[in-house]
């Protein structure tokens, strides 16, 4: 069975399964070059069927991400679509629904606010339009609207390898909710609690991004890296507005959107950018992990699978698999938003089974290559079409390899392109991992204003040495979604790629995953002594990562790399006399 997701909302995108498996995903953004484009994924859908050889009519099922939304048939940019919902009066209206809903609102959470975004964003509207769409363009096929938060339980649970398992999503707010718990036994989800958006925890944190002075819902990440450099002095006030209560994340602050946003600013008033950081990060971990914990201790299932965007905290992450009752630990390697069209699908084919007394049976992920991959005929037509002369070899691992060691920034590209938000060796930027400067230069070089250092790909042989408490989080660790403590002698042999706080954000890489990207770090260990080397998303602040050869180049052309390994193909940039 050939089932088509589809998300069309924030960081949108398609996904292409068959009988339960993974055939293809990627988000719009890799195809339109608008970072977390917001809108219906057209490019998206033709590309995945171009890539599987298939018509509209092959398509045996479409599943939408969320019941709720607004139709936006031409992607818009991520400031385009903040102004648009604004200006349609999206926040004011679930803002109004609070205060008029007043006690029943704290008592009900999602309630009130569900019914007033559901009148507000014309839900009905958009799942006409994607009907008529889908009818436009040939498919014939039963069309499935699945929640937006089940969504991110089952890209959670089904690519888990767990088939008992605590379900935990969180994110700002997806279909009026902001968490959901489930229990995974079977093939089935089973939903134990709700959380609504009100009672959002991540949103606090999206303020908080706002208020140093980033976009929020994009820029979180900047945030988590910013903590370490600060002290939690405002944690009590924190837990007064948001907290962990009898079982749930519960608002006290009665306040939400902008509303919250001038309430911090107002009563915390002379702040320091670090320390607010530094306190919203420990609310989030301390609270997080309580509310995980209680849950974990009454489904009696030990292992959690995660998935919504507050999961893209890898210090939160970390937090979690350190916690008593947790035995082991997963999110799924797209876990925002961006990765609700392969959720809904698997929901949907997940239920197709349960309807004929099968089940779908929770898999672990090899890796995450999803995305187009190109010829060399096709990079070298690219490559003279741009007047580059390339050379091509026999080894182009050896020669990347060599490359990073001569302390050269080598944009590597290889294969398949990676699904999700992290560089995983076929789109990555390579670099040497000792130089501590690095993070200033490089970073300035690729015009980002990052606090985390860069993170490492390092072989799998090795991780366990560098890492403290691998083992209970090898399997997030090989999509970069974690953090590790990392033993100071080998944080000295490693300073570009360990934190401020000792940490540090590995992808560990096995020759089954990735063998061509394992022979680059296994030759580079031969020439170095070192397992490990920085590996940093291939592209410049506030792009998406490159997806094609053209891409590729044009980054290599304005100067974000010295070199290009680029499928069999090296070039390099000349060298002054």
């Amino acid at each position: 069975m050939r089932i088509l997701g589809i998300h069309d909302s924030h960081d949108c995108g398609a996904a292409l399964i068959k009988d339960g498996a993974i055939i293809a995903a990627i988000n719009e953004e890799r195809l339109n070059r608008m970072k977390m484009c917001w809108g219906f994924p057209k490019k998206s859908i033709k590309t995945l069927l171009e890539m599987a050889d298939l018509k509209p009519k092959d398509i045996d099922l479409i599943a939408i991400a969320s019941e709720r939304g607004l139709w936006q048939p031409n992607p818009l940019s991520h400031k385009e679509a903040s102004q648009k919902m604004d200006l349609l009066g999206t926040k004011k209206t679930a803002s109004k629904a609070s205060t008029v809903a007043g006690n029943l609102m704290k008592k009900e959470g999602f309630i009130p606010v569900q019914k007033a975004i559901e009148m507000q964003l014309g839900g009905k509207e958009r799942q006409k339009k994607i009907k008529e769409w889908t009818k436009e363009k040939g498919f014939d096929c039963e069309i499935l609207f699945v929640d937006h938060h089940m969504a991110h339980a089952a890209s959670a649970y089904f690519t888990s390898g767990k088939e008992r398992a605590t379900i935990v999503t969180s994110d700002a707010a997806g279909d009026a909710l902001s968490s959901l718990i489930c229990s995974g036994e079977k093939g089935e989800i089973t939903i134990r609690h709700k959380i609504g958006s009100y009672n959002s925890i991540g949103k606090y944190y999206a303020y908080v991004t706002e208020l140093c002075g980033f976009t929020p819902n994009k820029h979180e990440g900047k945030i988590t890296g910013l903590a370490a450099y600060g002290k939690p002095a405002h944690l009590d006030y924190f837990n007064r507005q948001i907290t962990f209560e009898k079982g749930s994340i519960v608002n006290h602050s009665n306040a939400r959107h902008s509303s919250a946003v001038e309430k911090i600013r107002r009563e915390l008033r002379n702040f320091s950018k670090e320390d607010l950081a530094a306190s919203v990060q420990n609310h989030l971990e301390q609270n997080m992990v309580k509310y995980i914990s209680h849950w974990v201790e009454k489904t009696e299932l030990p292992d959690v699978v995660t998935a919504g965007g507050v999961f893209a905290n890898v210090k939160l992450n970390q937090r979690i698999i350190e916690s008593k009752p947790v035995e082991s630990f997963f999110t799924h390697p797209h876990m925002g938003d961006g990765g609700l069209a392969v959720g809904a699908a698997l929901y949907a084919y997940s239920q197709k089974l349960l309807d004929q007394g099968s089940f779908l049976k929770p898999f672990s992920l090899d890796n995450v290559y999803f995305g187009p991959g190109y010829t060399n005929d096709e990079v070298q037509k690219a490559l003279e079409k741009e007047g580059l002369k390339a050379r091509e070899v026999s080894d182009v691992e050896a020669e990347a390899a060599r490359l990073v060691a001569k302390k050269k920034v080598v944009g590597f590209f290889q294969g398949r392109m990676e699904y999700g938000p992290r560089a995983l060796g076929n789109r990555s930027i390579l670099a040497d991992p000792t130089d501590q400067s690095i993070n200033d230069w490089l970073n300035k070089r690729l015009v980002r204003n990052e606090f985390m250092p860069f993170a490492p790909s390092v072989l799998d042989t090795d991780a366990a040495d560098f890492y403290i408490n691998y083992s209970k989080g090898m399997y997030p660790a090989r999509f970069m979604t974690i953090t590790f403590d990392v033993p100071l002698e080998k944080e000295k042999m490693a300073q570009a790629v360990v934190h401020i706080d000792h940490t540090a954000r590995p992808q560990v890489v096995d020759t089954r995953a990735n063998p061509v990207y394992y022979k680059v770090l296994k030759a580079h260990k031969e020439l170095t002594k070192l397992p490990l080397f920085v590996n940093t998303s291939f592209n410049a602040h506030e792009e998406p990562i490159v997806c094609t050869p053209e891409d590729a180049i044009r980054s290599f052309k304005n100067g974000c790399v010295d070199a290009l390994a680029i499928e069999d193909f090296v070039v390099e940039k000349k060298q002054r006399t």
